[in-house]
């Protein structure tokens, strides 16, 4: 169902902390323009822990203005099953094409609990799920076995893979085939899992050097490695940053710096400073200095494999 590069996108404010709506759709409509394939919105890029379920819901609405009628999809990430049932409910009336699901953020459930907790989620509506398994940030890693045990359900339909392990990518193709559009949502790790099976990329720093990220993505399915290896080298220190604790605030700082954009978060965030903020403003400042020119390339359906000597 889906493919290709779906940034997380960041939330915006103004001054006041309200949200930032003009900017949102100025920095949505550039992923728009350079050739993303989605957005996700109100992510852990996006704050969405931070925002109220209006506010959520408005930021989706922003999101489907900007996207052509490309998919949107709303993060759901809800301490309680519960809530993230309602909020779905109230997505698919807003319009969302689709959700990305994290199946518990405060209680790390075992695999009973998880498999009840997507399978709630799932029936709560009919829109289509990726789910998000991020063992690191979130504690609760979706196996195998988990996959196995929901396959049944048409409903979920992809899987953001951010277990920090290239090899699942690996197993979840050998295992799975084509059931799951398999995404990657490591940032430095995405030349690695698109080579071996993955058909989308969850961006991160795309946020803020779009162009970068759709030419990578595509050079791999036209089975142009090395040309997409040497943009993936030239982009890896901006790439680290989304593997941090402040990888909201990094990547609102490369915006800033790249896009003309802000760095301001919703509390208690606060924008970087000191000897942390001039380490970033050196990775992106370097980055912009060293640019590459990007090759022409031509849109294939599905990522090719590295052929293997």
């Amino acid at each position: 169902m889906w493919k290709g590069v779906m940034p997380a996108v960041t939330s915006k404010f103004n001054e006041d902390g309200s949200l930032d709506h003009d900017e949102m759709l100025r920095c949505f409509a550039l992923q728009m323009e350079a050739g993303c394939d989605g957005l996700i919105v109100c992510g852990s890029l996006g704050e969405g822990s931070m925002l109220s379920v209006s506010e959520r819901l408005e930021v989706l609405a922003t999101g489907k203005a900007a996207s052509g009628g490309k998919p949107v999809l709303l993060t759901v990430a809800e301490a309680a099953t519960r809530d993230a049932c309602e909020l779905v409910r109230k997505a698919e009336k807003a319009g969302a094409d689709g959700i990305m699901l994290v199946p518990s953020v405060i209680y790390h459930t075992d695999r009973r609990e998880t498999v009840a907790t997507l399978k709630a989620v799932a029936a709560a509506s009919g829109l289509p799920i990726m789910i998000y398994s991020n063992r690191i940030a979130y504690r609760v890693d979706v196996t195998g076995d988990i996959l196995e045990d929901i396959s049944g359900d048409e409903r979920f339909v992809a899987i953001k893979e951010s277990s920090d392990d290239i090899r699942r990518s690996t197993e979840i193709v050998n295992r799975f085939g084509s059931r799951f559009d398999l995404f990657t949502g490591v940032d430095n790790l995405a030349f690695e899992a698109l080579a071996v099976g993955a058909i989308g990329w969850v961006a991160g720093l795309g946020c803020a050097f779009p162009k970068e990220t759709v030419a990578i993505y595509r050079l791999m399915v036209a089975g142009r490695y090395a040309e997409a290896l040497d943009i993936y080298r030239w982009f890896r220190p901006l790439l680290d940053l989304d593997v941090s604790t402040y990888l909201v605030q990094n990547i609102k700082l490369a915006e800033m710096l790249a896009q003309g954009s802000n760095d301001r978060c919703r509390e208690p965030r606060l924008p970087l400073h000191g000897e942390r903020r001039a380490a970033v403003e050196r990775v992106v400042e370097d980055a912009l200095r060293t640019r590459p020119k990007l090759p022409s390339f031509a849109e294939t359906a599905t990522p090719k494999k590295l052929a293997v000597a």
